[in-house]
């Protein structure tokens, strides 16, 4: 007796140490998408690059994360999630050096692409290694929870940790901070981590597939990303929508042909699955505007620097870890989708306050108390998002769930950063001619022509969240504590 329970105790300790390893590397992936953004006048100053050119800094790191997503989740079911998951770090953090030490503008916009391939394969491989290794329910639910605050808070810790580094430091340690973490990971991933060898009994990897949604969607995230500037009926902009528009239905088409198709359309005959992928593009199309416009308008209007800047955004990941901690137990007595149809709102409440922020506003008055509101809900629908999308989904395809997931929410913050900046900027534009100045504009009149773009981008913003609030009413099933799921085999031919 004693020897089983020494032997239990092994097993949850060794649990807990996958968690923490599994959650570090994916707080490094979310890290690295804001950790940039402080440092970009720094590193635009070191290489006179022009404010195009800046842009792909962030955007090479977005298209190749975004685009290579569904081919990574579906490797490491037909490959194995640790061989997959140990590949993507090493990649990632050889790519991290390379971009710190890149000598011009080319090498950090290649490098900065390479790190988003690597984290493309590293970050479901690692949510799919937490689906197998935790039984599903309040067990699965607790590791998914520091996996949600993880997922969310690290965007705010990024923009903190990217002040530090840049302003004490140099820009290029925004990117060597990754190789001791790296370096850490792999050694321990490799003690830890069970094989994890595949379960399928085919690795045919669907390469028609594989080509048509990755070009898919980088084309369309290509799109996304230069149509504010191109205009949204450019020529171009349309080519670029067409483009992304035909591969992804052939990719459909494929799919639904293949033998072994690289992503069963069958999977989403799991209603949860389906509906929680929805409400995740919603949701990461609002929340990304909380950094973008509110990192804008401290450094821009308050006239902050960056680091204050950074302090100022831990109020968010300070909340959503308490939220996110929390909401399991939350979860156990009440199931997920009462939280679910609540928490988005609240999110959408926040986004509402800050759509109301002054030119000459205060932080602890007009800033803090929606993004304590957004913290809340971000911390609560996360967590109970990833739950909803993962639960009933057989192990052999939970590297796939895992890269939906992922894709979800980069597409819709790609969409929803790029359908919200060109509001904003229109907006401003218009704002600063209907004042009718003769000359050029002086600095109150830009302020305020930039915190009306700003008032609007938010408004837009804080629509997102009802309508996912209204999917999770009427898509997303109750699961309370007393129900038992309908085992995944049952909806989900195996293959």
């Amino acid at each position: 007796m004693a020897k089983a329970a020494a032997i239990e105790e092994k097993k949850q300790t060794s649990h807990w140490l996958i968690l923490i390893l599994l959650a570090l590397a994916q707080f490094m992936v979310v890290l690295d998408v804001s950790i940039v953004n402080v440092a970009l006048p720094a590193i635009q100053q070191a290489f006179n690059m022009t404010q195009t050119s800046l842009q792909w800094i962030v955007t090479a790191y977005t298209l190749t994360f975004g685009g290579f997503l569904l081919l990574g989740g579906r490797a490491a079911d037909l490959f194995g999630r640790r061989k997959m998951f140990l590949i993507g770090i090493l990649l990632f953090t050889v790519a991290s050096l390379a971009s710190g030490a890149a000598q011009s503008e080319h090498m950090i916009i290649l490098f900065r692409g390479l790190q988003g391939l690597a984290a493309a394969f590293m970050s479901p491989a690692a949510l799919s290694i937490v689906l197998v290794t935790y039984k599903e329910g309040h067990e699965r639910n607790v590791a998914l929870s520091v996996w949600g605050a993880v997922a969310a808070g690290g965007a705010a810790v990024g923009v903190l940790l990217g002040g530090i580094l840049t302003q004490y430091l140099d820009w290029r340690w925004i990117f060597f901070v990754n190789i001791p973490v790296g370096i850490g990971v792999i050694i321990a991933a490799w003690r830890v981590l069970d094989r994890h060898e595949s379960t399928v009994e085919h690795n045919n990897l669907d390469l028609p597939g594989a080509i048509l949604v990755t070009g898919g969607l980088m084309m369309l995230v290509y799109g996304l990303v230069k149509a504010p500037a191109d205009g949204w009926t450019a020529p171009l902009s349309l080519l670029y929508f067409g483009i992304a528009l035909v591969a992804l239905i052939a990719f459909v088409i494929n799919e639904l042909r293949a033998k072994h198709p690289l992503m069963p359309m069958h999977i989403f005959k799991i209603r949860n699955l389906s509906g929680a992928n929805a409400m995740q593009l919603f949701m990461t199309a609002g929340m990304f505007s909380i950094f973008f416009f509110t990192t804008l308008y401290l450094q821009q209007v308050l006239g902050y620097t960056p680091i204050k800047t950074g302090v100022s955004f831990l109020l968010i990941p300070v909340i959503i870890g308490l939220t996110a901690t929390n909401v399991p137990r939350l979860i156990q007595k009440i199931g997920y989708k009462p939280i679910l149809v609540v928490a988005p709102v609240i999110v959408s409440g926040g986004l509402f306050w800050l759509s109301h922020i002054p030119v000459n506003g205060t932080f602890w008055g007009d800033v803090a108390p929606g993004m304590a509101l957004l913290a809340f809900g971000m911390g609560a629908t996360f967590v109970s998002v990833t739950i909803a999308a993962t639960s009933g989904v057989p192990h052999h395809l939970s590297g796939l769930a895992s890269g939906l997931l992922n894709t979800s929410q980069q597409i819709g913050g790609a969409l929803g950063l790029a359908v919200l900046t060109g509001i904003a900027t229109s907006s401003s534009t218009r704002y600063l001619a209907a004042l009718h100045l003769q000359g050029k504009p002086g600095q109150d009149a830009i302020a305020a022509a930039t915190v009306h773009g700003f008032h609007e981008g938010f408004l837009i913003a804080s629509t997102f969240g009802i309508f996912a609030s209204l999917i999770a009413l009427f898509v997303i099933q109750q699961q309370g504590k007393e129900e038992v799921p309908v085992p995944a085999e049952a909806i989900v031919t195996a293959h």
